[in-house]
């Protein structure tokens, strides 16, 4: 009896200690989580003000291209290389109030929203963290992290940082980054000599660049380009185009 007795007692014990030691787990575990988080936002925070004053050598979309290719053409230039109509031309035809933002367009968000495959609705900060953070595709998971990271550079790059980033690593023919190699590419001369016209027209084959061309454009991308030229004319003349011609 006394036996039996002293059986009886150890299983209060024993779920006792299983009991203490849930919430032990729970701790670390939360304390793992934690640290996860912390790791992860310094990360990104290093990999935003590196890239801030550091050039991107290469983006995910750049490597998977010349994985598949054998290799990509892209030459870095300043800003201060790149002829001025192009910066306008770039920002007309994909973010007109580029300059009036903090990286997200809420009026674009709604109209695309309305307007369904329409249209996009992403800004040239959300390409550049797409283009030199993230990886292309439709998922709702790589557009929260889009749209968690845009301020964040926002907070941290210039708008005429921002700029030359999207204009270096933008991609404007299969294989072909950069503005520099695409004014090579299509019309024979460094980015810094471009006109106009071919400034509107390489704005114009954005962002479907694999289908449209620059150098034997298409009814539609003349037409666009023509448009892309008044828009670069507009912002320069109501000041919207100032956030990225000044320096500093």
């Amino acid at each position: 009896m006394a036996r039996a007795k002293s059986r009886s007692e150890k299983a209060p014990k024993t779920r006792a200690r299983r009991s203490k030691a849930r919430p032990g787990l729970l701790r670390r575990l939360r304390r793992w989580v934690l640290r996860a988080l912390g790791g992860a936002v310094v990360f990104v925070l290093f990999a935003v003000l590196l890239y801030a004053v550091v050039n991107p050598p290469t983006t995910p979309y750049m490597v998977s291209e010349a994985r598949r290719l054998g290799g990509v053409e892209r030459d870095w230039v300043p800003i201060e290389e790149i002829a001025p109509v192009m910066a306008r031309a770039a920002v007309a035809a994909e973010d007109a109030d580029f300059c009036l933002h903090w990286g997200i367009d809420v009026d674009a968000v709604r109209a695309a929203l309305e307007d369904g495959a329409q249209r996009g609705g992403s800004t040239i900060s959300q390409q550049v963290v797409k283009n030199v953070y993230l990886w292309h595709g439709r998922s709702w998971f790589r557009k929260a992290l889009e749209a968690g990271l845009t301020p964040v550079v926002e907070a941290v790059w210039s708008k005429r940082r921002i700029v030359e980033v999207y204009l270096n690593v933008a991609e404007f023919d299969e294989g072909v980054f950069g503005v520099e190699a695409a004014a090579r590419h299509y019309f024979g001369v460094p980015a810094a000599e471009l006109s106009g016209v071919q400034a509107a027209r390489l704005a114009a084959i954005l962002p479907a660049p694999k289908s449209r061309s620059a150098s034997n454009p298409s009814g539609f991308v003349r037409q666009r380009a023509a448009s892309i030229l008044d828009g670069a004319a507009t912002i320069a003349a109501d000041g919207r185009a100032a956030c990225f011609e000044e320096a500093g």
